[in-house]
């Protein structure tokens, strides 16, 4: 490939032609409007279909890049990439449930669509199916990468539940630490982003040191992908992320920014104990939050994570188009609180 631009968008198409070949078998009688949920929650069909309701696919990307980078064939990584945005998509189904939310991307999401028993089954497949998925590596790598790739996927699984649940167990208390909302969000968002880089890194054929270095890159990323999509989640352009802005204030969500608004004990703060907050507070609560310098201090904490992750990329030492690809992603994912 001749420029980073090239390489991502011969990537992208490669991706979504992997996630549909891995699918494709479950279209078949009786089954074509099971096999219609997922490919309409993957972004490929109904109303709204295309780019904007399939996501950026950054997960994956990350993956097939990191092998690339660090000497590998990314084609050959291909099914881990798939087994991954499986498993990013089987969360967010179930998130969808769990936060009664009826909106992702702009669209109706699969439970609300379809109905809680059948979101609550369709998200079941799309994990099962990355586990199928990874299981495909043994077409390229010897036994012993191909289970330790499946049983990090497997432990990121986990991760992903134990920080749903401390997400969801935060709602019923009246407020918690910052070291508290760190540790869930490494489990929540930055746990399949190392896993990601990891894996790319393994299937690159680094050394562990290596493989190390990748997987911290991806820890810090996905901690700063999370603060960013916080910050986003009251200031952000609701036509670009999909989502109301006033969603995170109004259902009481703990999120970076309210967590640094209740230490500063301003106004926000106050109003913020009082409980009950309405949609139409929200837009004055965000300017509260900006007066007191939460957004500039959410900011800051975004990009010091961002270049925590530069730092650790580096280290990893990447090579190739991959890797100018790797630092252009990482500043581009920055820039969306700009």
């Amino acid at each position: 490939m001749d420029s980073p631009e090239k390489l991502l968008q011969t990537m992208k198409e490669a991706l979504e032609q992997e996630l549909q070949e891995q699918l494709k078998d479950l279209n078949i009688s009786p089954y074509q409007l099971y096999h219609e949920m997922l490919a309409y929650h993957m972004g490929w069909v109904g109303e709204g279909a295309g780019p904007s309701a399939t996501g950026k696919r950054i997960r994956p990307i990350l993956l097939l890049l990191c092998t690339a980078a660090s000497g590998g064939d990314w084609q050959q990584a291909l099914p881990a990439a798939a087994a991954v945005e499986f498993v990013h998509n089987f969360s967010l189904i179930h998130d969808d449930i769990e936060d009664k939310s009826e909106y992702r991307r702009g669209r109706l999401t699969v439970w609300a669509k379809w109905g809680l028993s059948q979101g609550v089954n369709a998200g079941d497949a799309l994990f099962t199916i990355s586990h199928l998925a990874i299981h495909r590596l043994s077409k390229s790598y010897p036994p012993e990468i191909v289970l330790h790739a499946s049983r990090l996927l497997l432990e990121t699984c986990l991760r992903l539940t134990q920080g749903q649940y401390l997400d969801i167990s935060f709602e019923t208390q009246p407020e918690i630490s910052l070291d508290d909302y760190l540790v869930m969000i490494e489990g929540k968002t930055a746990a399949l982003f190392a896993t990601c880089t990891h894996l790319g890194s393994l299937l690159g054929r680094c050394d562990p040191t290596c493989q190390n270095q990748f997987q911290q890159f991806g820890r810090s990323l996905g901690l700063a992908f999370q603060i960013i999509d916080d910050l986003l989640g009251i200031w952000g352009d609701e036509s670009l992320i999909g989502k109301s802005t006033a969603s995170d204030l109004v259902s009481g969500k703990k999120t970076y920014p309210v967590l640094l608004g209740l230490r500063s004990g301003g106004s926000f703060a106050k109003r913020w104990r009082q409980g009950n907050i309405q949609p139409e507070e929200v837009y004055d609560l965000a300017k509260s939050l900006e007066a007191e310098g939460i957004r500039a201090a959410t900011q800051a904490e975004a990009l010091r994570l961002t270049q925590q992750a530069l730092a650790e990329l580096s280290a990893a030492q990447p090579h190739g188009i991959a890797a100018e690809a790797l630092y252009r992603l990482t500043n581009q994912m920055s820039r969306r609180i700009h």
